[in-house]
């Protein structure tokens, strides 16, 4: 059957977060004939998603602001950007373009309307009063938007369980699609050489040192002082291991962690880095001690680099994570314990590889970037939108 070449567009409230997570499902989208917009606030990689064959489309969102007089003006810029597009889907990623952009797209009259929820975010993680009325602001916005709109994917089965249970969101609506994918290609420690990867210990002055590492925004919620703890406990007992951070700080977040605290010595900060395949070539632990996740990309990443994890037993990270198999899973908010597993794979060369070895082989298998895309397009045929 011919494809009848369709008009897709896809909102979220950062350019970044298309570019990163959506590229693949764009770029076979366009190889098969159909017009792509990236619907997104105008920002540093406007020009990379024109790049790969997007027509991109500006709008303006407070991403922090729950004034709903500003909200209401968010609704507004949206159905201003899609309305005369004449689309025949919108797939909205991350809550406030799922909800916003839900009721937006009704008003335009957009035909079908898909949302993607890539796990519930930092309210979720403690019951403080504002978490809790926030939640119960987003989750009545939720209820409106999941009736409005015709299917919602999930990356992990913890939260369509939560909002199933809670009523936000009927069963038959639920899909889940495990992750985004990763480019196993790319993340293939077989890329490396022995010389390339002693190059950049040096570079980073970690020769001969055990490189304990861990990839993520610098905040509160994706454990970063258990990180830290960590690395104070064991640069106590051991001088040949080194822990390296990767990630920048997010201003915008309630959670951020400090610049004072993040240079404190016992951790080395990189900030912000693109040679993220590079850096995890060099490491030998991969650590990522998160209170929540929807699933997290750099656990993947490490895995499909054969790297062993030591991550937290919560939602997201178990799905990459199978424990004493390809890595081992903790309690939240425990820096002893995650000490004591990392100690475990400082002292053991060969679990490491083992591990290494079984976390490429679940990487293959689940979460390659070929089967998640092909997995969207089976979804979006589902929707009858391809053929």
């Amino acid at each position: 059957m011919k494809e009848i070449k369709k008009n897709f567009a896809f909102l979220s409230h950062l350019d970044l977060n298309l570019y990163l997570f959506r590229t693949p499902i764009m770029k076979e989208l366009i190889k098969r004939g159909h017009k792509v917009y990236a619907i997104c606030p105008k920002g540093d990689k406007n020009q990379a998603l024109k790049d790969i064959g997007c027509e991109v489309v500006n709008y303006e969102i407070d991403r922090q602001g729950l004034n709903p007089f500003s909200e209401k003006k968010s609704i507004d810029n949206i159905y201003n950007a899609i309305k005369d597009l004449n689309l025949d889907i919108l797939h909205t990623f991350t809550a406030k373009p799922n909800i916003y952009g839900t009721f937006a797209s009704r008003k335009a009259g957009v035909p079908i309307v898909l949302n993607l929820v890539e796990g519930l975010g930092s309210f979720y993680v403690t019951n403080s009063f504002k978490n809790i009325i926030v939640r119960t602001i987003m989750e009545k916005l939720y209820k409106k938007a999941f009736k409005l709109s015709d299917g919602c994917v999930f990356v992990n089965s913890d939260d369509p369980k939560y909002m199933i249970q809670k009523r936000i969101i009927s069963k038959d609506k639920v899909k889940i699609i495990k992750s985004v994918g990763v480019d196993i290609e790319k993340f293939d420690i077989n890329n490396f050489t022995e010389l390339e990867i002693l190059k950049k210990k040096k570079e980073l002055r970690v020769e001969n040192k055990i490189v304990i590492m861990m990839i993520a925004r610098a905040i509160w919620d994706k454990g970063i002082r258990e990180f830290y703890g960590a690395a104070n406990l064991l640069k106590k007992e051991y001088n040949n291991i080194d822990f390296i951070l990767v990630g920048d700080t997010d201003e915008g977040n309630h959670t951020c962690a400090s610049r004072e605290f993040l240079t404190n010595g016992s951790v080395k900060w990189l900030g912000h880095r693109d040679d993220i395949n590079s850096l995890i070539s060099i490491c030998d632990i991969f650590v990522l001690p998160s209170y929540r996740e929807g699933l997290p990309v750099t656990l993947m990443e490490a895995a499909s680099m054969s790297k062993p994890i030591v991550t937290t037993d919560t939602v997201g990270c178990r799905e990459v994570v199978e424990d004493d198999v390809n890595g081992y899973l903790v309690p939240l908010k425990d820096s002893q314990s995650l000490s004591s597993k990392i100690k475990e794979l400082i002292d053991n060369e060969e679990k490491r590889k083992k591990m290494g070895k079984k976390g490429r082989k679940i990487v293959e298998k689940e979460f390659d970037v070929k089967v998640v895309v092909q997995k969207y397009m089976d979804y979006y045929q589902e929707k009858g939108l391809i053929v």
